[in-house]
């Protein structure tokens, strides 16, 4: 997930780069100014006591700030990241953060700080009381304003710079110079995130051979379930020994050995970009078990793709295949590729609809030489490693 703090003394333009960083990434926001007008104009349980707080002129305590976080993060399970806005504001609150984000399984990607001149922060926030009716944009106010922020942000700027999250951005010049500054460091923060492709299509689209291509194209690691199951067999090793023993008594592999060798292939995998999965997940439950294993390696799906492809092209090429190197058992007769292709649509189809609901599916034109595929697939993928 890719989530940003964004500071900056006021004046320093975080509403229009808030705007910004929500719309290019598909963040949700989370200010907790307007978390708590939400609340209140809803009439919760935690608007009424957070109003009755405000109205005795007190401020609302942490414990009542980070419920309504913890809310927005629940209720938003498939978000890209989020954007914090006016959090956290002391010391305390940044150890509240780090604490809310380890719960989650994710973490703060770094935070964006808006350095801008004190003249021009009063200057700016004088123009705008011009328009904005505001009873605090007069001159004594704003210098106050100023005070407690620099009082209150200097130690948090000081947690995240020595855990080396502190992003910096000269605040002092046009609207256009500080976005684009902005997306430089996010576009940098990004290389760093795991990009996950789960690639679907039916049997013969072309997904094994793409697969492979792709990923050392883009530096991804490639995970297959059947080449990695045949490897444990070959290397006899006790969960090959496993299989074997389910292969001879004429069982299917149980998930709970699949994931043992999916968990030994993301811990064992060093240096690279993000995974490429083919042939897992085939099931809905096996759906939820990536879900697991990935959000339990502080990741998640960064992109789903489908191979389309005709059923008698795919009943042309399943048939071809047949008498080549890459031929399955059943490639043997086309009564048997009939019934593969059917249990691919029973059993896999309602998967890629899941995960069409949750993220949406790039969906690939399958139809043409292996080129003018892997074309379009890559494509889609440097589109997506854009965002």
């Amino acid at each position: 997930m890719l989530n940003i703090a964004l500071f900056g003394p006021p004046g320093a333009g975080k509403g229009t780069q808030s705007e910004f960083i929500i719309n290019e990434y598909d963040l949700c926001y989370i200010s907790t100014g307007d978390l708590l007008r939400k609340e209140i104009k809803e009439k919760t349980k935690l608007g009424k006591i957070a109003e009755s707080i405000i109205a005795a002129g007190q401020l609302v305590s942490d414990e009542i700030i980070v419920q309504l976080i913890e809310k927005t993060i629940v209720t938003n399970p498939y978000t890209n990241g989020f954007l914090f806005d006016g959090f956290p504001r002391t010391y305390m609150q940044a150890y509240i953060l780090e604490g809310l984000m380890i719960q989650h399984n994710t973490s703060l990607t770094c935070l964006i700080n808006l350095e801008v001149d004190q003249d021009l922060s009063v200057e700016r926030l004088l123009e705008r009381g011009k328009s904005s009716g505001r009873a605090d944009d007069n001159k004594k106010v704003i210098k106050k304003r100023l005070e407690e922020y620099n009082d209150k942000t200097l130690p948090v700027l000081k947690f995240y710079e020595e855990k080396d999250l502190l992003k910096s951005v000269d605040g002092n010049t046009t609207i256009e110079n500080v976005t684009t500054q902005i997306e430089e460091i996010v576009q940098e923060e990004l290389k760093h995130k795991l990009f996950n492709v789960v690639m679907f299509g039916y049997p013969g689209s072309g997904r094994g051979s793409h697969g492979e291509a792709l990923a050392e194209k883009f530096g991804l690691e490639y995970i297959a379930t059947g080449p990695m199951i045949e490897q444990e067999i070959i290397n006899k090793t006790e969960i090959g020994l496993r299989i074997k023993e389910y292969y001879d008594n004429g069982d299917l592999v149980p998930d709970e050995v699949v994931v043992q060798l999916l968990e030994k292939k993301l811990s064992d995998a060093k240096n690279k970009k993000g995974y490429i999965f083919k042939g897992f997940p085939r099931t809905l439950v096996q759906s939820y078990i990536l879900d697991g294993i990935l959000k339990a390696h502080g990741s998640k799906i960064g992109q789903i793709m489908e191979i389309e492809v005709p059923t008698l092209e795919l009943i042309s090429r399943l048939d071809k295949r047949r008498d080549t190197e890459k031929q399955k058992p059943y490639d043997s007769n086309t009564l048997k590729i009939v019934k593969r292709l059917q249990d691919h649509k029973d059993t896999t189809v309602p998967v890629v609809e899941k995960y069409n609901s949750l993220y949406g599916t790039t969906k690939i034109d399958g139809v043409g030489t292996y080129e003018e595929v892997f074309e379009r697939i890559s494509l889609e993928i440097e589109k997506s490693l854009k965002i």
